[in-house]
């Protein structure tokens, strides 16, 4: 599981995160919802261990992420909103290239990508060099090498970005598919996702957590209103 305690970043006098407390175990889809600057990138830059917290700690199936940090980096993948591509290769030698970051062996990582790119759809492209690829491939292509390591833990800066609608059924499917026994974080503004894929939902605002609910429960909680409004009204009466 994944446990942040106490977990504050602050930036000079700005509170990025503040005193956020949270377990999320195997098995769940979360979502983290929140307007621009609520502290999402931040927070998911502190669990992956791309930024230290000023206080507080995440731990990682037990494992303290500060003191135990490539330990608990091996059971991760990260796709950050921006893209993280070497243009210049294929997306067959990124995808090789990344593996070897990860220490995987040859034999782990031909199975892997058999099943990364099938799943994926990326056979296609795969000896076609990125800086030709379109959006939507270029962002497959991130998420591949976030997956080439059948990764416990999966964290996501707006998944879908790019890709048109049936690409997005897709991956959403794949994903709900793959979480059932990994733990997944997305932070996304589309609310028909966080209706399509999340079991939980993670509300920030200011850096804090205002709500730790469902979208069943957010619903339930605003009857009157869609899950959209629900987020807002919350969001607002939180400042």
């Amino acid at each position: 599981m994944i446990v942040a305690e106490n977990l504050c970043k602050d930036y000079g006098n700005k509170h990025a995160v503040n005193n956020v407390n949270f377990c999320i175990s195997k098995g769940e889809i979360v979502s983290l919802l929140g307007p621009n600057g609520a502290g999402k990138t931040t927070l998911m830059r502190l669990l992956t261990g791309y930024i230290e917290p000023t206080s507080g700690e995440v731990r990682i199936f037990d494992q303290d992420l500060k003191t135990q940090r490539l330990e608990c980096l091996r059971r991760i993948g990260y796709v950050p909103e921006s893209g993280f591509l070497y243009n210049e290769m294929s997306v067959c030698d990124f995808l090789h290239y990344t593996a070897r970051l990860r220490g995987m062996t040859e034999e782990a990582y031909q199975g892997n990508l058999r099943l990364t790119v099938d799943n994926l759809e990326l056979r296609e492209v795969i000896n076609q060099k990125i800086e030709t690829l379109s959006k939507g491939f270029k962002r497959r292509t991130g998420l591949a090498a976030a997956l080439i390591h059948n990764p416990d833990i999966l964290i996501l800066d707006e998944p879908t970005e790019g890709l048109d609608p049936n690409q997005k059924v897709s991956l959403r499917n794949f994903l709900r598919h793959y979480g059932r026994n990994k733990i997944i974080i997305i932070s996304t503004h589309i609310m028909e996702e966080v209706e399509a894929m999340a079991d939980r939902v993670i509300l920030l605002n200011h850096g804090k957590l205002v709500k730790d609910t469902t979208p069943a429960e957010l619903k339930e909680l605003f009857p009157e209103h869609n899950i959209e409004t629900a987020f807002y009204k919350i969001t607002s009466e939180a400042k």
